[in-house]
């Protein structure tokens, strides 16, 4: 279990498990809601990749998938979510790079992300860190495009870790 206890307010991020994979779900399914995922789904999920959880007491107030290269050779996909209620804090922040240190495992040649288009601090977010648009696209009977964006330098991106940060 991959854990870090120094975030703010007590924040706790942590490798999902089967015991916080319903907060999990959770967090995608409150901001995702074009597009929610059934526990089924997130079994599924928590077997292909990797999932943190990011706990403030018992409460999971964010989560994050990393993709691990699969049909692109190399490219690894890092989204990052966290309820409204808690942004602003710095737990995406300290979220995203916990995620980017799992990507790291993977040595990417690109790191990808996918934010829904009418998630104006999630776009905001993936633009602050250098990712630019590659896609939009609607689901099947939708009418809010998700958006795909990559890292132009991802070396650089992954570069920008803190030394001996965990």
């Amino acid at each position: 279990m991959t854990q870090d206890i120094n975030g703010p307010d007590g924040l706790v991020i942590e490798s999902a498990t089967e015991g916080t994979l319903a907060g999990w779900l959770a967090v995608h399914n409150e901001l995702i809601p074009n597009a929610t995922l059934t526990s089924a789904h997130a079994r599924d999920r928590l077997a292909r990749h990797q999932l943190l959880v990011a706990l403030r007491g018992p409460q999971v107030v964010g989560g994050t998938t990393v993709r691990p290269p699969d049909d692109e050779p190399s490219v690894v996909t890092v989204i990052v979510r966290v309820r409204p209620a808690h942004q602003g804090v710095g737990i995406g922040s300290l979220l995203f790079q916990r995620a980017m240190e799992q990507a790291v495992a993977f040595d990417p040649t690109r790191i990808k992300t996918c934010v829904l288009a009418s998630n104006e601090r999630g776009m905001s977010f993936a633009l602050r860190r250098g990712f630019i648009e590659v896609d939009r696209y609607v689901l099947d009977g939708d009418d809010v495009p998700f958006v795909d964006l990559a890292h132009p330098a991802p070396r650089t991106l992954l570069a920008r870790r803190q030394p001996g940060s965990r």
